[in-house]
């Protein structure tokens, strides 16, 4: 975990650079269609974990009526990247009381049980040391009926696109990583990061030993990514 929140604390300022890198600028139409498919509702409670440069929760909030009592929590364990969610929310006019920021780890949310409708977290539960207290915390949070969503690279299922897949990760973004944000180590963690995360009927699997129910997975762009859904019931 020390390397991750080092790493995250030197790319906070260039995190959005870092996705548009990474995904070649398609995370922007991903995440686009994760909250679409999430679909807060009125008077809810969201959290989002891992979120901490503010990409999901202003996408809900956006989604939001004015004068619902939505809430929405912004969770990440790194203070750089909350300190650059915040500079985005002023930066964009985002001034709202229903958005929250706390600092806090996946595998022990300062959240009280059964107190949020909906858990969101993209691309930040690859880098959580322990995948099954992460999920295992989010069921407890959730209230009954409450959803789990994570956006999370995955594995390409075209052995062509693959091939090309793994030649811009491995070769490519390194690279970018240097030359725009003069950080190839970094980008280089965070290739690997994606390799060694589970794939996604393995996820599938590790969703319901922590107790969710209906899970389900959908992939975008061949399987660079996926979207996984499951219900606490």
């Amino acid at each position: 975990m020390g390397k991750v929140h080092k790493i995250f604390s030197t790319v906070a300022d260039k995190y959005d650079l870092m996705n548009d890198v990474m995904s070649l600028g398609i995370h922007r139409v991903w995440k686009d269609r994760f909250v679409k498919l999430l679909s807060p509702s009125w008077n809810s409670v969201h959290l989002d974990v891992a979120g901490g440069t503010g990409d999901i929760a202003f996408r809900i909030m956006n989604l939001l009526q004015a004068g619902s009592e939505n809430q929405v929590i912004v969770c990440d364990i790194n203070e750089a990247m909350l300190r650059v969610g915040k500079q985005r929310a002023i930066a964009e006019g985002i001034q709202d009381e229903r958005l929250q920021w706390v600092q806090g780890n996946a595998e022990k949310l300062p959240t009280a049980s059964g107190s949020v409708d909906t858990y969101t977290i993209a691309f930040g539960i690859r880098n959580v040391t322990y995948l099954d207290k992460a999920l295992e915390e989010a069921h407890r949070v959730l209230k009954p009926g409450g959803r789990f969503m994570c956006l999370e690279f995955s594995q390409v299922d075209n052995p062509i696109l693959g091939e090309l897949y793994d030649f811009h990760s491995f070769k490519v973004i390194p690279i970018l990583g240097e030359i725009f944000a003069r950080d190839r180590d970094s980008y280089q963690y965070l290739v690997e990061s994606i390799r060694r995360f589970p794939t996604r009927e393995q996820f599938c699997d590790m969703m319901r030993d922590a107790g969710f129910q209906g899970v389900s997975v959908e992939t975008v762009q061949c399987g660079i990514a996926a979207i996984h859904s499951g219900y606490k019931l």
